[in-house]
C-alpha cells in the first residue's frame, strides 16, 4: 500500500507557484508613499553603474589602464574584462574611506531611526561632494557654473551637485590623458630606436612593431610597470 501511495503521489502533477502583480486603489497615504519609494529605489539601482562611473575614481583608472595597453601595443592583453575588473576593485579601494564616512554619518543613524531619510541623503552626499571637489579644477567648475547660468556662488557649498559632477568628469579625463601621455613616452622611444635600427640594417619590409613589442613588454616587466602605474594612480587621489 505504501508503494502504491508513493506511486500515486509521484503521478500527480506538480503545483507551480503563481505571482500576480496588479494596480489597485490605495486605502491610505502611506501606501502611495511606499509605492513611490519603491519606484525611486528601482530607479537608483538602474542608475547605479552610471553613478559609480561619474562620481568615483573609476573614470581615471579605466582610461589610464587602457592607455597602458594601447601604448604597449598588446592589442587585447589584458582584456577589457580584466581592465574593468581591476578598475572596479581599485575604485572600491580608493573610495572606501568615503563610503565608510557615509555609512557612519548617514546610513547607521538612519537605520537606527535617529535621523530622517532626507537628512540621511543630505549627509550621504557631503563626503561624495568633498571627494569630487578635491579632484576638480576650479577652471572646470567655473565653466559649468557659467553654462548653468546660475548666480556666482560664494563658496563650494553653493554649487549644485549636478554642476559638480560634469566638472569632475572632465577634470578626471584631463588628468587621465596627462598620465597617459607620460606612459606613452618610453614606449615611443623604444619604437623609434627599433625602427632606426631596422632602417640602418636595410630591413625595410620587417614591421618595427613586431620587433619592438617584445622589448616593450620586457621593459615594462623589468621596471615593474604595473606596480608603478597602480601606485601612481592611487597616490594621485591623495
Amino acid at each position: 500500500m505504501a508503494v502504491l501511495a508513493s506511486a500515486t503521489a509521484l503521478a500527480e502533477p506538480l503545483a507551480f507557484p503563481s505571482l500576480n502583480i496588479g494596480v489597485g486603489a490605495a486605502t491610505k497615504p502611506g501606501d502611495v508613499a511606499m509605492t513611490i519609494q519603491i519606484f525611486l529605489l528601482l530607479t537608483i539601482l538602474s542608475l547605479a553603474p552610471g553613478l559609480l562611473i561619474m562620481t568615483t575614481s573609476f573614470t581615471r583608472i579605466s582610461v589610464v589602464l587602457s592607455f597602458v595597453r594601447t601604448a604597449m601595443g598588446t592589442q587585447q592583453a589584458p582584456s577589457n574584462q580584466i581592465i574593468l575588473a581591476l578598475s572596479m576593485f581599485l575604485t572600491f579601494f580608493i573610495m572606501t574611506p568615503v563610503w565608510q564616512q557615509i555609512d557612519k554619518e548617514a546610513y547607521q543613524p538612519w537605520k537606527a531611526q535617529q535621523i530622517s531619510q532626507d537628512q540621511a541623503m543630505e549627509r550621504a552626499v557631503k563626503p561624495v561632494r568633498k571627494f569630487m571637489l578635491s579632484q576638480t579644477r576650479e577652471k572646470d567648475l567655473a565653466l559649468f557654473v557659467s553654462l548653468s547660468k546660475l548666480p556666482r556662488p560664494k563658496n563650494a557649498d553653493g554649487i549644485p551637485t549636478l554642476t559638480i559632477i560634469p566638472a569632475f568628469m572632465i577634470s578626471e579625463l584631463r588628468t587621465a590623458f596627462q598620465i597617459g601621455f607620460l606612459i606613452y613616452i618610453p614606449f615611443i622611444v623604444v619604437d623609434m630606436v627599433v625602427a632606426s635600427v631596422l632602417m640602418s640594417m636595410g630591413m625595410m619590409m620587417l614591421p618595427p612593431v613586431m620587433i619592438s613589442l617584445p622589448f616593450k613588454i620586457l621593459l615594462f616587466v623589468l621596471v615593474d610597470g604595473w606596480s608603478l602605474v597602480i601606485g601612481s594612480l592611487v597616490k594621485s587621489f591623495g
